[in-house]
């Protein structure tokens, strides 16, 4: 059987370093070399695709997604369901990192496995973290350190809620705890080992994650908070994190509106933590897709219920460009500083040897998407389905 290939032809590349008009060949599910005259070898069957007009950027890297739903807190109604293979490439993300959120009763860390399981299978790269927002947490084995050693998608620990009235708010040292069981999974893997934090809107903020730093000897890049974008308080009581070379991430889903007017726009965020001096690789963007977005009033009583959703990660990229950021800048919060983050060194750049994972750009609209050297978008249109999304999505 002949080696499949796909050559994208006469692209502007962004890897995310800009490469100008180059060709970009893909041998099965590996991008094989960057050029500007590349063929397709006599021994491949192969297809070209003209990328003329076109920005080429790596695929999207959201590690923050609920795979398998997520929500219910405002009763069973309420709980989300699984995404759709669809709703990830038609935003761009090509590698996605599976969490459970607030439910852990319902909800399950093997569940969440098999749901990755099952869009890896269809066409992408996926991974999980082990745990919910309670602590001590859910797991599939007896520890999470054992789930991060022993599963090969498990790459870190979370999310784990401080700061925010759902947690169970763990003491200082039984997160410390926590964040050990993280590192150490992830030095017996080979993993990025981290512990992602779900931060709430709680008065304490940050506050338990640099009393975790003060007294253990963890290192700053084992924390990934997330959400800090949530109001401006957290926003900047994370610049000390970021100022010490700790990771920030952003909520592309988290934007101001009438029920939530404290929230901060992402790329706002983005801009404010560079002005203070935060370095712009150690800032992400994900977004929180298929989780639940409650809105509580000042009682605690539930006043609205939405959904995230995986789109607003280009969105949030857009909002970069037109507050004068260069395109190159631009994605590499969705694409090479998460990989970095999580130590996924295939994903999230474009270079001889990764994973051909593409997002094709016209006109600032996703035009096509190609995950694992297969197309999975065409003219900003799915026309790659999961087994029971075909009939809804077309």
């Amino acid at each position: 059987m002949k080696s499949r290939a796909l050559l994208i032809h006469q692209g502007e590349v962004f890897a995310p370093t800009p490469m100008g008009i180059q060709d970009v060949l893909i041998i099965n599910e590996q991008i094989v070399a960057i050029g500007a005259r590349l063929e397709i070898p006599s021994w491949c069957d192969g297809t070209v695709i003209s990328a003329k007009g076109h920005m080429v950027f790596p695929g999207f890297v959201d590690q923050h997604v609920h795979l398998a739903g997520g929500g219910g807190e405002g009763g069973p109604e309420f709980r989300t369901p699984e995404i759709s293979l669809t709703a990830l490439t038609k935003a761009g993300v090509t590698t996605a990192v599976g969490v459970l959120g607030t439910d852990g009763t319902t909800r399950s860390v093997a569940g969440l496995l098999a749901a990755a399981r099952g869009l890896e299978a269809e066409g992408l790269s996926t991974f999980i973290y082990t745990g919910a927002y309670e602590v001590p947490t859910r797991t599939i084995t007896d520890t999470p350190r054992n789930d991060v050693v022993l599963i090969d998608k498990v790459i870190g620990i979370g999310e784990i809620a401080v700061s925010d009235h759902r947690g169970s708010h763990p003491s200082d040292r039984t997160l410390a705890q926590l964040a050990s069981e993280a590192r150490v999974g992830g030095l017996l893997s080979g993993k990025a080992g981290v512990l992602h934090l779900h931060l709430g809107s709680g008065p304490r903020q940050l506050q338990p994650v640099y009393e975790v730093l003060a007294m253990a000897d963890i290192p700053i890049n084992t924390f990934v908070p997330t959400h800090l974008n949530r109001n401006s308080r957290l926003l900047s009581d994370a610049v000390e994190l970021g100022h010490r070379g700790g990771w920030l991430d952003l909520t592309t889903g988290i934007v101001p509106t009438s029920d939530d007017p404290d929230a901060v726009d992402p790329a706002d965020a983005m801009i404010f933590l560079r002005d203070q001096g935060v370095p712009w690789n150690h800032i992400s963007f994900s977004s929180d897709a298929q989780g639940s977005a409650p809105t509580f009033d000042a009682k605690g009583h539930l006043t609205k219920m939405a959904m995230g959703s995986a789109t607003t990660t280009w969105q949030a990229v857009l909002g970069l460009v037109q507050r004068g950021i260069p395109w190159h800048q631009a994605i590499e919060p969705v694409t090479s500083t998460p990989a970095t983050i999580l130590q996924l060194s295939r994903v999230g750049r474009l270079e001889p040897g990764a994973i051909a994972h593409l997002v094709l750009i016209q006109d600032d609209t996703i035009s096509k998407v190609v995950s694992k050297g297969t197309l999975m978008v065409d003219d900003a249109r799915p026309i790659v389905f999961g087994p029971y999304e075909q009939a809804s999505v077309r």
